[in-house]
C-alpha cells in the first residue's frame, strides 16, 4: 500500500491502482450457505454507489455521524468504507437517537427508529437482496443503491485527523485507523497476498480490524465469516485449504 495513505478510502484507492481484479473480501453465512466474492474493483464500485447514496440521497458529510448497527458482513465492509469516503463517522451499534443517519439490519429496526434523521435498512439476503416490503420508515439499501452512480467524489475533502470511527467506547480519526491497520498487519505477519479468515464480530476494534482494516492496509484479503459456530472442525479446515488462508482470526 502507498505509505502517504491516511484514510481508509485512500487505501481502498491504492489497492483499485495496483492490482483490481483480486479478491478483497470473500464472504460466508454458515447459517445460510451464502458465499459472496468481491474483488477490489467490485468492492470499491458498490463503495462508490453507496457513498454516492450517502451524500447525495441522504444528505450526509463531513461532521456527521452515522450509527451502524450491521453485523459482520460484506455489505457492512461496504458502509465502512463508504463513510471513510465521504467524511462521516462511522459509530458502530451507536446510539440511533444521537445519529444523523441510522444503517440497520433486519434484527436492530426497532431501536434503530430512534434516529431523527434517515434511517436505512439492509435485509442482508443473498446477493444483496431486497425485503419483500421496505420496513416502514426506512429506506431499502437494496432498493435504493444500484442506480446511483460508479464513481464518487466527496462535495469535501475528508480530513484525515477527523473522527472517523467509533466502536466499543473508542473514538479514531480516519489517519488512527490507518495507522492502527497498519499496526495489525505487521503483527500479525501481514503482506501483500495474505488471505485472514475471520470469524469475529465487527463489533470491536479486534474485529473490524482482523476482518476489513488490516488485510486492506497490507495489501491482502478477507475470508469475513459469519456464524462461523455452524462449521465442525473439518469443514473449517477445508476452508482454510480451499481460500488459501494464510492467518485465521476468531475460528
Amino acid at each position: 500500500m502507498n505509505s502517504t495513505d491516511r484514510t481508509p478510502a485512500d487505501l481502498l484507492r491504492s489497492a483499485l491502482a495496483t492490482d483490481p481484479g483480486r479478491p478483497l473480501v470473500t464472504f460466508y453465512d454458515d447459517a445460510t450457505g451464502e458465499r459472496v466474492e468481491l474483488s477490489v474493483a467490485t468492492f470499491a464500485n458498490w463503495v462508490a454507489k453507496t457513498a454516492n447514496l450517502l451524500q447525495g440521497d441522504l444528505s450526509a458529510g463531513p461532521g456527521d455521524r452515522l450509527s451502524l448497527h450491521l453485523p459482520a458482513h460484506w455489505q457492512s465492509a461496504v458502509w465502512l468504507l463508504a463513510c471513510a469516503s465521504v467524511g462521516v463517522e462511522a459509530d458502530v451499534a451507536g446510539d440511533p437517537a444521537a445519529a444523523d443517519v441510522v444503517v440497520s439490519g433486519p434484527d436492530a429496526l426497532e431501536a434503530a427508529r430512534a434516529c431523527k434523521g434517515e434511517r436505512v435498512a439492509l435485509a442482508l439476503r443473498p446477493l444483496g437482496g431486497r425485503f419483500p416490503a421496505a420496513p416502514e420508515g426506512f429506506a431499502d439499501y437494496a432498493v435504493e443503491v444500484p442506480s446511483q452512480g460508479d464513481r464518487f467524489v466527496p462535495f469535501a475533502p475528508v480530513d484525515p485527523d477527523e473522527t472517523a470511527l467509533s466502536v466499543g467506547g473508542t473514538s479514531l480519526s480516519a489517519a488512527e485507523v490507518v495507522e492502527r491497520a497498519r499496526a495489525d498487519a505487521q503483527a500479525l505477519g501481514l503482506g501483500p497476498g495474505s488471505r485472514v479468515l475471520s470469524g469475529l464480530a465487527y463489533d470491536t476494534w479486534e474485529g473490524l480490524s482482523s476482518g476489513l482494516y488490516a488485510p486492506l492496509a497490507s495489501g491482502g484479503s478477507v475470508v469475513l465469516v459469519r456464524n462461523i459456530g455452524e462449521l465442525s472442525a473439518e469443514s473449517l479446515a477445508k476452508r482454510v485449504e480451499s481460500e488459501r488462508v494464510t492467518h485465521t482470526r476468531g475460528a
